[in-house]
Order: C-alpha cells, then sequence, then structure tokens
C-alpha cells in the first residue's frame, strides 16, 4: 500500500507542479528589431562603419599612388633614396593596417555601446510583461534554443513585449 502511495505521489507532484508554473516565450531578436531605438542605433553604427570605410579607401588610395610613383622612379633612384621610400611605404602600410584594425575594434566598440540601452530597454520590458503576467519564466526562442514550446501550458507574450518597449 505505501509504494501505491508514494508511486501515485511521484506521478501526480510533477503534473501538479506544472500546472502551476506560468511561462511566456518571444523571439528576442524579432521584438529587439521591431524596436525604434534599435533602428536608430542600427543607422548610427552604420554611418559610423562608412566614415572608416571611407578613410581605409582613401589611405589605400593614398598608399597604391605612392607605390605607383616608386615603381616608375626606383630606377632612376640612388640606393640612400630608393631605402628611405620602401621605408616610407612600409611605414604608410604599417599605419594603414594598424588603423584597419584600429577601427575594427572601435567599431565593434561602438556598435555594443549603441545597442546596450536598447537592450536594457528590451530587457526591463520583458521583466515587466513578466510580473504583469505572473510568468515564472520568459523563454527567448532564437537560435534554436528552444525547439518547441507547448502554447497549452506557456503563452507567446511577443505582442505584450513589443507593446511594452514603445
Amino acid at each position: 500500500m505505501k509504494k501505491l502511495f508514494f508511486l501515485l505521489l511521484a506521478i501526480a507532484l510533477p503534473v501538479m507542479a506544472s500546472a502551476q508554473i506560468r511561462f511566456g516565450y518571444f523571439s528576442y531578436d524579432a521584438v529587439l528589431k521591431s524596436m525604434a531605438d534599435y533602428q536608430l542605433a542600427q543607422r548610427s553604427v552604420a554611418d559610423l562603419r562608412l566614415k572608416y570605410d571611407e578613410e581605409m579607401k582613401r589611405a589605400e588610395k593614398e598608399f597604391n599612388v605612392k607605390y605607383e610613383e616608386f615603381l616608375d622612379d626606383q630606377r632612376n633612384l640612388v640606393p640612400s633614396i630608393l631605402r628611405k621610400r620602401q621605408s616610407e611605404l612600409q611605414e604608410m602600410m604599417e599605419k594603414n593596417v594598424a588603423f584597419k584594425k584600429d577601427a575594427q575594434q572601435l567599431l565593434q566598440q561602438a556598435e555594443t555601446d549603441a545597442y546596450a540601452p536598447v537592450k536594457r530597454k528590451l530587457d526591463e520590458a520583458v521583466a515587466k510583461v513578466g510580473r504583469e503576467h505572473g510568468y515564472a519564466f520568459v523563454l527567448n526562442t532564437d537560435g534554436d534554443a528552444c525547439p518547441y514550446v507547448n502554447p497549452d501550458m506557456g503563452e507567446d507574450a511577443t505582442e505584450a513585449i513589443k507593446a511594452a518597449v514603445k
């Protein structure tokens, strides 16, 4: 009799526990990309990227012009001037490579900085909707992190979260 009681209890506890837990789910990326603040941050980062790209193209063009001049003149240069020009070209190339590396790091940091307040706002909206709807947790369905959600047990919170971030 005790074994039967414990068996029924072991079966009933998870069923009773799951009936009490409510959760929400949504696509973080879909809501993030629908936010006006995200669009502004994206434009800001794109503008900055364009400026860096233009500067890199300008520096590359300047290097190419100097290199072509060097190739045209190298036969007529004395060895000391030839070495000087080679070293100038080498220095110019190293500066361009360093600038490109720095630009990539600066762009990455600018992107992180631009999106941080937008993501913070979205996280706050998720927490607010979670509290208001009495969810135990809110799942992010992006990236196959949650390949299946039973809609009878959970609730799609996407629209509520979109409304909360506006």
